[in-house]
């Protein structure tokens, strides 16, 4: 019976990983944009960096976007920042 069970919990911990791993996603107003930085801040001051090669749609204070990011250590790495209107 011990024989079954692990590989059927190792199958389940493998499984349930991706999950953990998904973005996440935000929207809101934006507060700051630091090109230089590469940081965009919202107004609710949650700062989310930007990747390397990240073009600017034409972000500016007063713009709402929506942001799918993940974490990494303690920043909060933007996959995707769009525009809405």
């Amino acid at each position: 019976m011990r024989t079954l069970l692990i590989p059927a919990a190792i199958a389940a911990l493998v499984a349930a990983t991706p999950i953990a791993f998904a973005a996440q996603s935000a929207s809101g107003t934006v507060k700051a944009f630091d090109s230089k930085a590469m940081t965009l801040t919202l107004n609710d001051n949650q700062t989310y960096m930007l990747p390397n090669g990240f073009k600017d749609p034409g972000l500016k204070p007063g713009t709402k976007v929506n942001i799918s990011w993940d974490q990494s250590g303690t920043h909060r790495q933007a996959e995707q920042v769009t525009i809405t209107k």
